[in-house]
């Protein structure tokens, strides 16, 4: 059974920078996307970003210019590095783990706070 550990949620102020972090159990992760996702209060789960092992990014269109995602395949882990944040990004964002063909194989984190606001 994967596991996923987020960590690095807080309060920012708005234009602020925040750093995500996720860590996968298991072995090879090589066919699985790695992402993140968020929720706000009374709006449904939503992507932010996604990486493929080979590194192929996806993005948010909110996300686009602000936020990186990386991927380290050694250390099973995926960040999220956040900037020029918004009182809008408020949500708990939750690490993803997704296997590019079998959908059944989706692995989610437990969710992280990250608040933006002065």
């Amino acid at each position: 059974q994967v596991q996923l550990v987020e960590s690095g949620g807080g309060l920012v102020q708005p234009g602020g920078s925040l750093r995500l972090s996720c860590a996968a159990s298991g072995s090879s992760l090589s066919l699985y996307f790695m992402g993140w996702y968020r929720q706000a209060p009374g709006k449904q789960r939503e992507l932010v970003a996604t990486i493929s092992s080979g590194g192929t990014t996806q993005y948010a269109d909110s996300a686009k210019g602000r936020f990186t995602i990386s991927r380290d395949n050694d250390k099973n882990t995926v960040t999220l590095q956040m900037s020029s944040l918004k009182p809008e990004d408020t949500a708990v964002y939750y690490c993803n783990l997704r296997h590019s063909w079998r959908p059944a194989f989706e692995y989610w984190g437990q969710g992280t706070q990250v608040t933006v606001s002065s």
